[in-house]
């Protein structure tokens, strides 16, 4: 079943309501969550949680809270080094990350709480962090080529040529292809735009602006020259009464989800235009929407709720002089892992973590890639052996049949 959750930067709370049928399934108590800071974990984990916005512009630190998805208290509360805005996780669920105002990000365990890693990418806070959708093996989280800070990344699903779209104070989306390094397309808008979400088929991109408008923005298509918004912007799906904050859309691509600074939660019908769910969340703006997927095994999460998030590494070289970090799929815990990297892949990984700064960390991380990677070799040789075993078996009946009917 899937759901949308939402929250806002002040204490009210997170809302949860069905996406097919509407109905609120939970409100959960206590939360005023930073930019892109809300966060659905699935997994070997089935938890939220959410980094908050600090008191004071001068405290120095802020909690990260997580909640089971059927209890509305608050469960877990985290203190990391320095308060932190957007949060991310992989699928799997075994990692978390997140973006500090210092300029630092932050890896953590799930299973564990422990920092894994820390290092220093910018210069200035961390607006928003994605992860490659195509294997996860990239982090990004920003892009020098914009004049004013960037307020969204999103990252599309091409294996061979992966696209990311940046978003930013300047009135600037731009494409860029991953593989490459290279911008692809510059488009300009009206308004700042806060927030972008990609078709899956990666044919147009939506970008909600603080005017109250959803654009919808051509990736390959060459563009609509009689636009009254620009070459590249194909129409506007719909106007909130105030700015746009975040957009979710689900993976069909067929239902977008926006938050607004006026409290609403719209859901569209991207095919037909048309808003087909209204969604109140209560007196603050929203600043964060997410479609998830609440599986059966929810009403047991509150028995995996993850411990609090370290504020140390365990080595003293945690921080790696880096904007991409390489991330490792770990074995579930107890239970052996159902995904095997091919002897190709572990190479390349292999080679991303003899690039960066040794450390004991990363050893580790090395000796272990280096076992699955002779473990996969192995079995690969175990079955092209049984593979010519069955040929001459095959072979051979096939010879001895022929003979037979011969004689």
């Amino acid at each position: 079943m899937e759901v949308v959750i939402a929250s806002s930067a002040v204490d009210a709370g997170i809302g949860c309501w069905e996406l097919c049928s509407g109905a609120e399934r939970h409100r959960y108590r206590s939360c005023s969550s930073a930019p892109h800071g809300l966060l659905s974990v699935s997994g070997s984990f089935l938890f939220l949680a959410a980094s908050q916005v600090r008191d004071a512009p001068s405290a120095t630190s802020a909690p990260i809270l997580f909640w089971s998805w059927d209890k509305p208290q608050v469960e877990v509360r985290s203190f990391p080094a320095e308060p932190i805005g957007p949060l991310i996780s992989n699928v799997e669920g075994t990692y978390i990350i997140g973006g500090g105002s210092s300029g630092n990000i932050y890896l953590w365990e799930i299973f564990t709480g422990k920092l894994l890693k820390k290092w220093h990418a910018h210069y200035r806070s961390v607006n928003c962090l994605t992860l490659s959708k195509d294997d996860e093996s990239l982090l990004i989280s920003g892009f020098p080529e914009h004049s004013l800070g960037v307020t969204d990344i999103v990252s599309g699903h091409g294996l061979s040529n992966s696209i990311i779209i940046s978003s930013s104070k300047d009135r600037t989306c731009k494409v860029w292809s991953l593989s490459k390094g290279e911008l692809l397309r510059n488009i300009t808008f009206p308004s700042v735009i806060d927030a972008v979400a990609m078709d899956p088929g990666e044919h147009v991109f939506y970008a909600g602006g603080r005017d109250g408008k959803i654009y919808i923005a051509a990736l390959n298509a060459e563009g609509n020259p009689n636009s009254s918004y620009g070459v590249f912007i194909l129409d506007t799906l719909y106007d909130h009464s105030k700015a746009i904050t975040s957009l979710a859309l689900s993976k069909d691509g067929v239902t977008l989800v926006s938050g607004s600074e006026d409290g609403s939660v719209l859901v569209l019908n991207t095919t037909t235009k048309r808003v087909t769910r209204v969604f109140k969340h209560g007196k603050g703006p929203i600043n964060n929407v997410v479609i998830a997927r609440q599986s059966p095994l929810c009403s047991s999460a509150s028995a995996n709720k993850p411990p609090p998030l370290s504020k140390y590494t365990d080595s003293a070289d945690g921080e790696v002089k880096t904007t991409a970090v390489t991330m490792v799929e770990s074995p579930s815990h107890g239970h052996q892992n159902s995904r095997f990297l091919s002897a190709d892949v572990m190479g390349k990984l292999i080679q991303e973590l003899q690039k960066q700064n040794t450390s004991s960390a990363a050893e580790m991380e090395l000796e272990r890639l280096r076992l699955q990677s002779e473990r996969s070799t192995h079995l690969v040789r175990q079955w092209r052996k049984r593979y010519e075993d069955m040929q001459s078996v095959y072979v051979s009946e096939l010879l001895d049949g022929k003979e037979m009917s011969s004689s």
